[in-house]
């Protein structure tokens, strides 16, 4: 990641997690899952006091960082929802992790790892989620309309590599 100059949200999250354990914090992970024509989206978690924030790497503007103002891990998920789609306007968020603790893991699977760490993405992914939408409830969903799809079409990064304005 480093030596390449580029990141996904996962690896962004390893970033943050490196972070907040040097900073003598826990290194928490949330997994926020969706549908199978989109893409997981995976940030840090923190707390401050008693609320809960997040530190995410993303090329889009609305699934970013969030200020410790959520008094639960799953209102701080919910926070993510309604920006979470497709460009057809259909929302794909469905749940979320509980926080993937990587303290309990040894240092060395994670944190000094030269290895691909996929089967620390797979445990990430088998960990429990919590449902945030009923397949009831899904039906019931309201598309996201043209000015959200069109606000969300702006990135930082685009295809060529190259950064927006």
């Amino acid at each position: 990641m480093i030596a390449a100059g580029t990141a996904h949200c996962f690896e962004g999250a390893l970033f943050a997690a490196a972070a907040l354990i040097y900073h003598g914090r826990k290194p928490l992970l949330l997994d926020l899952r969706t549908t199978n024509d989109d893409q997981d989206h995976v940030v840090a978690l923190f707390k401050e006091g008693r609320h809960w924030g997040a530190i995410s790497k993303t090329n889009h503007a609305v699934l970013r960082y969030r200020d410790p103002v959520y008094a639960s891990v799953r209102e701080l998920a919910l926070s993510y929802f309604h920006e979470y789609f497709l460009s057809n306007g259909k929302k794909t968020m469905r749940a979320y992790s509980e926080p993937f603790d990587l303290s309990k893991l040894p240092l060395e699977s994670w944190f000094t790892a030269s290895d691909d760490l996929v089967d620390l993405v797979n445990m990430l992914d088998d960990s429990p989620h919590m449902e945030i939408v009923s397949k009831d409830m899904v039906k019931r969903l309201r598309k996201a309309d043209l000015i959200e799809i069109k606000t969300f079409d702006s990135v930082e990064w685009k295809k060529s590599g190259k950064r927006g304005k």
